[in-house]
């Protein structure tokens, strides 16, 4: 009989509403059906309608006047294009969790002198520690993780950018891959020079696409570093961008599919769409707190005032197995992350973001908290 995807089966078996992961995120049915699309040129006026529609329709919700670059990759792409193209020698990354570690690993692959200001995982950056780094002027870039998918901690990105601002000569970097359309982002406004996101998970598209804004002052930088590569050439993005075209073939059926969801996006209105994603939060933050009332020993890992609205990482009882409980959760007819990295052994991530809406959260708590009361699994 073969695999269920060879016979275009769906293989998850869970219905619309009750796909949680913290990325990929459920994707609206119209969306997932604007990829099926009859090819054209990805140099024709059809491409540059297409690539010009999803740059317009991103830019609000980056807060940005300059073109969005896409790329045909995942983000980590694109986070080694920030390192190739923005750092000239060396680089503090802010490090709280898996993800913003990667960024520092990047560096260092990259060859470039790495220093980390670390906190533990869970907890975020105190912009007045990076202004006291920062102050040795041994630096021209910094990383950051907006938010972090793997501990549910949303960084004070604004307060550290206007802290870096200080600096003429430190680059800031931002990855947004869970933050970006669930989170309050404002790239121009906040003096950020490199803003990157996947197409995956708040955005909720298919996944496959990067997408990045730039600085006039980055792509300036980017212009005298000579190992800056060729696939990842952010000059060479932005030259295209300009003209509504991307510097490869792009993945035009996923990106049919992001200019569908975009429209989606711009009806709800960007303001309206971070309303949800901070009501969804707060649910679920309300729904912990009232089982630890209830006297079971969870918590969200993410402190009151550091959390992110798209992704809460929450940590289970003491001898309680997260495998078990995962598949607990998916057997009520629920699909819910582990732990990641550090944390994976203690904790689950629930991923509010995307398309859900304050209900599907509620009734995904109430199956959270099944499971947790189940005698048969305690």
């Amino acid at each position: 009989m073969g695999h269920p995807l060879a016979r275009g089966e769906v293989v998850s078996g869970v219905e619309p509403g009750r796909f949680f992961l913290p990325g990929p995120t459920e994707v609206h049915p119209d969306v997932l059906r604007a990829q099926v699309t009859a090819m054209f040129g990805h140099r024709s006026d059809e491409a540059r309608t297409l690539v010009g529609g999803v740059d317009r329709g991103l830019r609000p919700i980056f807060g940005t006047a300059q073109p969005v670059m896409i790329g045909t990759m995942s983000a980590t792409g694109f986070m080694e294009a920030a390192i190739r193209n923005g750092v000239r020698r060396r680089v503090l990354c802010l490090v709280n969790g898996a993800f913003s570690g990667r960024f520092a690993q990047i560096a260092r692959e990259s060859e470039r002198e790495v220093e980390t200001l670390e906190v533990p995982w869970g907890e975020t950056i105190d912009p007045e520690a990076v202004a006291d780094r920062l102050r040795s002027g041994r630096f021209d870039a910094l990383t950051m993780v907006h938010s972090e998918t793997s501990t549910g901690a949303l960084n004070p990105i604004a307060d550290i950018a206007a802290v870096a601002s200080e600096h003429d000569d430190v680059m800031v970097l931002v990855d947004s891959v869970s933050g970006l359309g669930g989170a309050e982002m404002a790239v121009d406004r906040w003096g950020i020079d490199l803003a990157l996101t996947g197409g995956q998970k708040a955005l909720a598209m298919p996944p496959g696409l990067a997408f990045a804004v730039a600085s006039e002052r980055f792509l300036e930088r980017a212009g005298t570093l000579p190992d800056r590569g060729f696939y990842l050439d952010f000059v060479r993005f932005a030259a295209g961008a300009r003209l509504s075209q991307t510097p490869t073939t792009p993945a035009v059926t996923l990106m049919a599919a992001a200019h569908l969801q975009l429209q989606r996006i711009a009806a709800e209105t960007v303001e309206g769409r971070l309303r949800r994603h901070g009501a969804m939060a707060e649910a679920c933050h309300r729904r912990v707190e009232a089982l630890a009332e209830e006297g079971f020993a969870v918590e969200v890992v993410a402190p009151p005032g550091g959390r992110s609205p798209t992704v809460s990482c929450i940590r289970l009882p003491e001898g309680r197995s997260v495998e078990a409980f995962e598949a607990g959760m998916r057997r009520r007819g629920f699909v819910i992350a582990k732990g990641y990295g550090l944390l994976k052994e203690h904790t689950v991530r629930v991923g509010h973001m995307g398309e859900h809406t304050v209900e599907e959260l509620e009734a995904v708590m109430d199956a959270f908290a099944e499971e947790l009361r189940d005698p048969s699994q305690g």
